[in-house]
């Protein structure tokens, strides 16, 4: 339970990558910071991430003889979203994030994190990407270690429901239920919003993108847009609510943790881990990479080009596979909001060697049918057409009737699914200034507020693997630096 006669400098909303980035900045600097997270335990969308972290002029570029610059940096990060898309990128603070995107890399490294790479990934012109090893669980760990370790406190459980303000607009704090009890927690110098995105807000999707979208969920089911209703309530200005990575098709995620959920990221065991794994041979890294892969990672949309459907629970084909975003807002529509995808031998074949791949995450790893047989049973069925029938639960009659209006043909079959529609991130956030001030309509801050990461992304695009966790970690190093720097109280 919070301890509500502590006088705290800073109030950090959130215990995800961005508001634990935030409060370890802070305290580093001397403030008194506490965080306030409304699940049982740290994590956030950045915990269950596959850890990408890009950034330019990094340690590790330096230490691989890779020559980089701000400059080719911005302009290469501008290639990744379409056109129509990128048309709304607020340049100016995305040029501010990369900047000291690579600061923040090497401030993460001295906490003791541990980064595969840097690896490439186009359209980047040098390799700029840096993947957390064993996985992204470890910035949660490492960063709630170091906030201990300086006396920050964490509570869980509390859900942030209001703002407190004064008279004169300024925000002074918080008010969050806990354990059952509504408690107002002090700030005399700030309130930091890090609460994530609004992806499984349907409230929030129907809204700004459209009434179809609101049956897809969000990867993270806790990514509820409760930052950006706060933003809301203290009448800050929300910027490209409209925009969102997704959706797109995922397989679920297997009910069963991996032995690398089981790694120990923090004490002794911890220790031993981080110093070890520098020796460990790229090929283990790179099987612990290949098992994340078939995690989280999309099947690639040339599946579907190539002939293979989409099928229902019952063996129905029920849309144009290759049409997006219509084949997600179908299959969400579909019982249980889940689809199957059905590979005849031909293309088993075609999609068991390079470079036709089932999923990847861009230069760490590919997944080929074996690998989707060997790592995920659980989503596979290879076999006859009978076997796939029961599989799905379907009569064959409905599944021979369904294969005679497509391309596919054979006496086997692979089944990959449950495949569902999700939202990964959403783009919309407070428009703040370079001191992760939350801002008015006419440009004017709100005293006393700030955000960061989902919360705070000030109308930048982020698309491309790496730049979410990247702004998430810098833009809650640069508040925490900025809130341990100010010494003005309450009025």
């Amino acid at each position: 339970m919070i301890n509500q006669d502590q006088d705290y400098d800073v109030v950090v909303v959130g215990a995800g990558g961005s508001g634990l980035a935030a409060a370890v900045s802070a305290a580093e600097g001397g403030a008194r910071v506490v965080v306030l997270e409304k699940q049982l335990q740290p994590r956030g969308t950045t915990g269950i991430a596959v850890g990408s972290f890009t950034a330019n002029r990094t340690v590790l570029q330096q230490a691989a003889g890779i020559e980089d610059t701000l400059a080719s940096h911005s302009e290469d990060v501008a290639k990744f979203a379409p056109a129509e898309i990128e048309i709304h990128n607020n340049n100016e603070l995305r040029c501010y994030f990369l900047e000291h995107a690579g600061a923040t890399l090497d401030w993460l490294c001295d906490m003791g994190l541990v980064f595969q790479g840097p690896v490439q990934e186009p359209p980047n012109s040098v390799p700029r990407m840096h993947n957390v090893v064993p996985g992204a669980r470890a910035y949660i760990s490492t960063l709630v270690t170091r906030l201990r370790k300086l006396g920050g406190e964490l509570v869980c459980g509390a859900e942030v429901q209001n703002l407190r303000r004064t008279s004169g607009g300024r925000v002074v704090g918080v008010v969050a239920k806990i354990q059952g009890e509504m408690v107002e927690v002090q700030a005399r110098r700030g309130v930091v919003l890090a609460a994530g995105d609004y992806a499984s807000s349907r409230e929030l999707i129907e809204k700004h993108k459209g009434r179809r979208f609101g049956q897809i969920e969000g990867i993270n089911p806790h990514a509820t847009g409760d930052g950006q209703n706060l933003v809301a309530l203290a009448g800050g200005e929300l910027v490209n609510m409209g925009i969102t990575y997704g959706p797109e098709l995922r397989f679920v995620a297997p009910k069963k943790k991996s032995w690398l959920d089981r790694v120990p990221h923090t004490g002794w065991a911890g220790r031993l881990v981080k110093a070890w794994m520098p020796l460990v041979p790229q090929r283990i890294l790179q099987s612990a990479s290949q098992r994340i892969v078939v995690t989280w990672q999309h099947p690639e949309v040339a599946l579907f080009e190539d002939g293979a459907i989409l099928l229902n629970s019952s063996g129905e084909r029920f849309c144009n596979e290759t049409q997006s975003p219509e084949r997600e807002i179908a299959v969400s529509h579909q019982k249980g909001k889940c689809g199957f995808i059905l590979l005849d031998q031909r293309l088993m074949d075609r999609y068991s060697r390079w470079p036709h791949f089932i999923s990847t995450a861009p230069k760490i790893a590919y997944a080929y049918v074996q690998d989707y047989l060997r790592l995920r049973p659980d989503l596979t069925c290879v076999g006859s057409l009978s076997a796939v029938a029961k599989r799905l639960g379907a009569r064959q009659q409905t599944l021979e009737q369904t294969l005679g209006e497509s391309r596919l043909c054979g006496e086997r079959w692979l089944l990959l699914g449950p495949a569902k529609a999700y939202f990964t991130t959403t783009e919309g956030g407070a428009r703040i200034d370079r001191r992760f001030q939350v801002l008015r309509d006419r440009g004017e801050p709100i005293p006393g507020l700030y955000a960061v990461g989902q919360n705070g992304l000030g109308g930048q695009i982020l698309w491309g693997h790496g730049l979410h966790i990247g702004w998430a970690m810098t833009s809650g190093r640069l508040v925490g630096r900025e809130l341990a720097r100010e010494e003005r109280s309450l009025p």
